[in-house]
């Protein structure tokens, strides 16, 4: 099938529409047909070739004034890269890693990214698809056939976005539907029998009307076994559908729809072990196991996890163009439904499981208007409203063997806790009052119901000044407004949870005479410093020595007296940037640039007040707490804590100079930045819930290099390299300690991706073979700074590394008559490394881990017509 390009004269070095289309926030920047007679067609998609059919003009990757690196369909085609998971292989500046279910995972754009597995935390990486803005990474994980090419834009892009993104944005652009008829269908099948099928077919419907269908099925057995159950794990399921309709009534008028669904229904995802900490022992006493060979493959549940996505929405483009302005407007909604049931002890042993059911609702307006002057001036303008909804229920259960598990690391025999004779905890329940055999016999240890509505809206736009004929100075400017309401409720029903064992001694130690703060604080000083050291003496009280299993205490719900639950942000961010076309070959620019993020919330059970409302007294005591607002508001519950509702707005902003080169045969892309966020959302797993909390400042610097040669007809050699400089140049409070000057780990100093891809044509016959290997490689860096719980004991002593070289290969011979036949490989060497660790869940000093994925590999047969 072929599409057409528009042809028209050389394009001004950097204009303001040339820079949209590398961040494809315009859809209407999209290769596609056009019935004009300066229409010309092309066969295939050259990656240096940005086309802006709004202004009727193209202007190239080497003219565009920015970093972005540029994944044609056809490289995705041929490396198999199926969703955006493996675009990092081909990316050096993106990192992208799944974390505990199908649809948790970061993007990472030069060391910047959040995690995505706290639905109240909006990313800092950006994903536009057909420039509908995903708010949440599951929404960007299905396998999208008829992908026209993804890019990759490096630091904060807001003028040229509704929707901010601080730390870059990936854009996937798919093609639109075409007036001549054609299509493609391809099937392949690989090894743990993976079934891939897809196909798409378009075509005129009338004269002034196209339609597309385009859909995708994959399935495959996983890789890792759940020994115990005979069970697979990280398997794929999952299976997507879209359609689309092209109006184009007029050469001014074009009207594109887009309606699509996609499902996720796999086992996710495989955990091993990497320090057995003390629980491992009473878990073997009670007749579990847990994996601990770090590639094996091998896991140990109580039962198959479950993962479900369902992704579906809705768009409507409408692109109109008068004399020299173009107007686009894009309309969309998109719902987004996540649950996961999950064994979060990752071992044979029924301790705990989470379930976690999310929906999010997002609907999005964007309109602009775009000027295609022939004077020195051009400019956009454009305004964005985001609206969303998200609902949040989610639980901790209690597995069947959780308290015989404790009560062996609580120190009892174990010949009592396996027969089921009274042992430590009964004596605890007869100590306290509370009933016998109710600690961690409740259903569950934890219920949440939680809540957000985020509403938005942005001007933005660019002008450009062209002085001279290659000189182009460019200004633009975002202006921000974002509210979140949000509600958050929790139940604890162990009842352990909800005794301060600080305070059940002063009321012991007193005979009941004090039973309250106020009755305490009434005490003479010496007293209280007296009963307050006695308290938090094993030696005196014994009861000290259980607060380890209070790890999941009561919650104070929100909003309250105290705490609202809102929070309101805006700002202003703009970009000042000079292009200059040096010669005719070589193009060279200077930036600066502001970004901006919103608040995040903390939509988890670690959700807790600041300090500035509520501070805990030693031990978590609620007796000799300080005044704080919540305490004087009568609203303090037993060992409640401070820490974070919510973390404030991410400001960005980064010097960037770039020189970029086309000769025949030759081209390449440098660009050196200083790039810093201040007050950067740092988010980390605290074994059952998670930790947001503002870092002062996180800052990077580095350059961008990347080059394509083609030394003789039909090689095409590329080579890309990221070098990065990351520091904390403040980070006092973070879970691990003070940050501040230290390096943050998990961002590789030197990433580099390379590739030969080498066409060979069979004389005149039109058949072509075509080869491609690629390498990726990341440099051996710690995984992270330190596990809370973990490295807090060590003093951060013992850190994880990896280091990370993938080779990847396909071999495709295409034929005249539209049969493609080839065989590919992914991961060709069995690279293996571990990809993120994580405090093991109610096991202190257990260290857990995600195992990269083995070697796989297939073959194809594919049919374009």
């Amino acid at each position: 099938m072929k599409f057409t390009v528009f042809d028209s004269k050389v394009a001004r070095a950097a204009l303001f529409a040339g820079v949209a289309t590398a961040g494809l926030t315009a859809p209407t920047v999209v290769l596609a047909q056009d019935a004009s007679a300066d229409a010309v067609e092309d066969d295939s998609f050259d990656s240096n070739v940005i086309v802006v059919t709004a202004s009727k003009r193209e202007t190239t990757l080497q003219e565009t004034p920015i970093s972005v690196s540029v994944t044609s369909g056809e490289v995705l085609e041929n490396a198999q890269i199926r969703d955006v998971l493996d675009l990092q292989t081909v990316t050096p500046s993106l990192r992208v890693s799944q974390l505990q279910t199908s649809s948790a995972s970061t993007f990472i754009i030069r060391g910047f990214g959040n995690g995505d597995n706290n639905f109240g935390i909006e990313p800092s990486v950006g994903v536009f698809i057909d420039g509908v803005f995903r708010s949440r990474s599951a929404a960007a994980l299905s396998d999208l056939p008829n992908v026209q090419r993804i890019e990759v834009l490096n630091g904060p892009q807001s003028t040229l976005f509704g929707k901010n993104a601080s730390a870059g944005v990936i854009s996937v652009v798919t093609r639109e539907p075409q007036f001549e008829f054609g299509g493609a269908v391809e099937a392949s099948y690989g090894n743990f029998n993976n079934v891939l099928i897809k196909g798409d077919v378009t075509g005129p419907l009338s004269e002034t009307i196209a339609f597309s269908l385009d859909g995708s099925y994959n399935r495959r057995d996983g890789y890792a076994t759940i020994v115990n159950l005979n069970e697979e794990q990280n398997n794929r399921n999952r299976w997507a559908a879209r359609g689309q309709l092209l109006f184009e009534p007029t050469s001014d008028l074009k009207i594109r729809a887009i309606a699509d669904y996609s499902r996720i229904d796999e086992v996710c995802c495989q955990v091993t072990t990497l320090v057995s900490g003390p629980v491992t022992g009473a878990i073997n006493a009670v007749g579990g196991q847990l994996s601990t060979d770090r590639f094996s493959y091998d896991a140990f549940l109580n039962f198959v996890p479950t993962n479900e996505v369902d992704n579906y929405g809705g768009s409507l483009q409408l692109d109109y163009t008068a004399g020299a302005l173009s107007f686009t407007s894009i309309t969309a909604y998109r719902e987004l439904k996540n649950f996961f049931l999950s064994d979060i002890d990752y071992t044979s042993a029924s301790i705990a499981t989470e379930t976690r059911e999310q929906e999010v609702k997002t609907f999005t307006q964007e309109f602009r208007v775009a000027s295609d002057f022939d004077g020195p001036i051009n400019f956009l303008l454009g305004g964005y409203y985001f609206d969303e909804s998200i609902s949040q229920d989610s639980a901790i259960q209690n597995g069947s063997q959780i308290r015989d598990v404790f009560e062996l690391l609580a120190g009892g025999d174990p010949a009592d806790v396996l027969s089921g004779a009274p042992s430590i905890f009964n004596g605890v329940e007869a100590g306290l009052g509370l009933g016998q055999e109710t600690i961690f016999r409740t259903p569950l240890l934890s219920q949440e119901t939680f809540s957000m509505d985020n509403t938005s809206y942005s001007v933005f736009g660019t002008v450009d000044f062209e002085p001279a004929d290659g000189i182009v100075f460019t200004a633009g400017f975002n202006y921000t407004d974002d509210s979140k309401d949000f509600a958050l409720s929790q139940l604890s029903p162990d009842p352990l949870g909800q005794v301060n064992l600080v305070d059940a001694f002063i009321v012991g130690a007193t005979m009941g005479t004090v039973t309250t703060r106020d009755q305490f604080q009434a005490l003479p000083q010496a007293n209280q410093d007296a009963l307050l050291a006695a308290a938090l003496d094993p030696n005196v009280n014994p009861l000290i020595g259980l607060q380890g299993f209070q790890f999941q205490p009561p919650f104070l719900t929100i909003p309250n007296a105290v705490e609202d639950g809102k929070t309101n942000d805006d700002k202003f961010t703009y970009l000042l940037r000079a292009s200059f076309r040096l010669t005719e070959e070589i193009n060279a620019y200077a930036s600066y640039a502001t970004g901006f993020k919103a608040s995040s919330v903390n939509l988890s059970r670690d959700s807790r007040p600041s300090s500035t409302d509520f501070v805990a007294g030693p031990g978590g005591s609620t007796f000799a707490a300080p005044s704080s607002p919540i305490l004087d508001a009568g609203l303090a519950i037993p060992n409640l804590r401070s820490g974070s509702r919510f973390a404030g707005p991410e400001n960005a902003k980064v010097y960037e100079i770039g020189v970029k080169g086309q000769w025949e045969g030759f081209g390449f892309n440098l660009a050196l930045f200083d790039q810093t966020i201040t007050g950067f959302q740092s988010l980390a797993f605290t074994g059952t819930g998670f930790a947001l909390q503002n870092a002062g400042q996180q800052s990077v610097t580095g350059f961008e290099f990347d080059s394509t040669i083609q030394p003789t007809d039909g090689l095409t050699l590329t080579f890309a390299m990221t070098y990065l400089d990351p520091l904390f140049d403040d980070f006092p409070g973070s879970v691990l300690g003070d940050l501040t000057g230290v390096t943050p780990a998990g961002i590789p100093e030197i990433a580099i991706s390379t590739s030969a891809t080498y066409a060979h044509e069979f004389g005149a016959s039109g058949n072509q073979l075509i080869t491609r290997i690629d390498y990726s490689h990341e440099a051996n860096t710690p995984i992270n700074n330190g596990l809370p719980t973990f490295n807090a004991a060590l003093g951060n002593t013992q850190i994880f590394s990896r280091e990370v070289n993938l080779v990847n290969a396909s071999m495709t011979f295409k034929m005249e008559n539209g049969i493609e036949v080839g065989a590919f490989a992914r991961n060709l060497l069995d690279n293996q490394f571990i990809t993120t660790v994580f405090d093991g869940v109610a096991q202190a000093g257990t260290v857990s881990g995600y195992p990269s994925a083995p070697r796989t590999y297939g073959g194809l047969v594919r049919f374009k017509f």
